[in-house]
């Protein structure tokens, strides 16, 4: 699967020229995606936050190769909700923050900076 995403990244004439099923791939990646959100809003809650913020620092780090990209993003979601766990129980000593709040208060400035890099780009 991460060979027929990184052909669709090449645009949807060159996948089809390459023999990638780009409209099917699409559905099935969107049906996986819609699931894999849903089942974590349903679990995790505010945390699910961190589903979004982790691809795009992967990305920036391994570049766009979704084969590269997919682990890296997995171990940086988990890197940041342990720190923000980690965060809210220790910083404020008698009270317990919940770690929603600590994923926002780095994702909300990481999404900034990624419009603010962007906007020039579209």
């Amino acid at each position: 699967m991460p060979r027929h995403i990184d052909i669709v990244q090449l645009g949807d004439e060159t996948a089809t020229g390459s023999g990638s099923r780009v409209q099917f791939n699409r559905f099935l990646l969107l049906c996986v995606s819609v699931g894999l959100a849903g089942s974590a809003v349903s679990v995790a809650g505010g945390l699910s936050f961190v589903g979004l913020i982790a691809p795009h620092m992967a990305r920036k780090l391994m570049g766009p190769s979704f084969g590269k990209m997919f682990p890296v993003s997995v171990l940086l979601g988990a890197i940041v909700v342990v720190l923000a766990d980690l965060a809210g129980r220790m910083l404020f000593q008698p009270l317990d923050v919940p770690a929603g709040v600590f994923t926002a208060g780095v994702g909300a400035p990481f999404f900034i900076y990624l419009l603010y890099s962007k906007r020039n780009s579209i």
